[in-house]
């Protein structure tokens, strides 16, 4: 189980603090499939640095004695002048792995990063996808009881890509995830509970299609749709790279992707502008 225990958390911006939760309590069963869900600026992306300790609350505490990722291919906690060997060294004794454990793990991220002679640069000196692949990397080289991904967690080429979607797809074999995403046909498809975010509260849903349909009453209260023929709504978008982790095929690109779903988006406005669902 995960608890968070009257926990507040703030952030000071130019306009003042803004306070994103307040003496927020909340109880996380184990061994399920968790989505964190609400809208833009609800808190997802903040909760999900506290429960995985990459930030840290003002006050109260976060409980578990379950192993949580950091969110996974996280590249902002790599240390800029340290080297990519030297940045898995760093987070082996933060994970207590020592000696053959830590050759082991760097051995692996080596392999699994494929940045060549860069392993042994600063990571200033790296590029994006780089930095990405190496993060990715970490985040695999570790086994957790809860695997953190904020939206999106698939990089590199299609090389890459078939690799990161087979490890990632073993690790699910033992672990369960925390997500966040808009896209809630992965939730109802992948997900056993759904928390809610909304002004700094939480709910969880243990029916996950309510949680998905409180999220939708809230997002559309706040900003109707509107009928634009360019507009694809999340739910029908094709399926995201976690996706193909899950279901073991290979989505279609963006590009390939994006004039069909044009296209249909188009053909409902003509519907409804015609006043008929023909």
């Amino acid at each position: 189980m995960i608890v968070l225990d009257k926990v507040t958390k703030s952030y000071l911006t130019l306009r003042g603090r803004k306070v994103v939760f307040r003496d927020l309590s909340l109880e996380i069963p184990e061994g399920v499939n968790v989505a964190l869900i609400g809208r833009n600026g609800a808190g997802k992306s903040t909760l999900m640095r506290l429960l995985s300790a990459v930030d840290l609350p003002d006050k109260g505490k976060v409980i578990t004695k379950a192993r949580l990722s950091w969110p996974v291919g996280l590249t902002g906690g790599l240390q800029q002048n340290l080297t990519g060997r030297d940045n898995v060294k760093f987070v082996c004794r933060i994970q207590g792995v020592r000696k053959a454990g830590m050759r082991e793990k760097i051995r692996y991220v080596e392999e699994f990063a494929e940045i060549g002679s860069y392993f042994d640069q600063p990571v200033y000196t790296y590029s994006s996808g780089m930095r990405a692949r190496l993060g990715f990397g970490m985040s695999m080289a570790f086994d957790f009881d809860y695997y953190l991904i904020d939206e999106v967690m698939s990089v590199g080429d299609a090389n890459f890509k078939a690799k990161s979607r087979q490890v990632f797809r073993e690790r699910l074999q033992s672990s369960k995830v925390i997500i966040v995403t808009h896209n809630m046909q992965r939730v109802l498809q992948m997900c056993d509970i759904a928390v809610h975010l909304e002004d700094g509260q939480a709910t969880i849903y243990d029916n996950v299609r309510e949680g998905v349909a409180a999220y939708r009453a809230i997002r559309d209260a706040h900003n109707p749709p509107r009928l634009d023929p360019e507009a694809v709504d999340d739910d029908d978008a094709a399926e995201e790279e976690l996706a193909a982790v899950l279901d073991n095929k290979v989505p279609a690109s963006h590009e390939r992707r994006a004039p069909a779903a044009r296209a249909a988006a188009r053909r409902r406005a003509r519907r409804l502008a015609a006043g008929g669902n023909r």
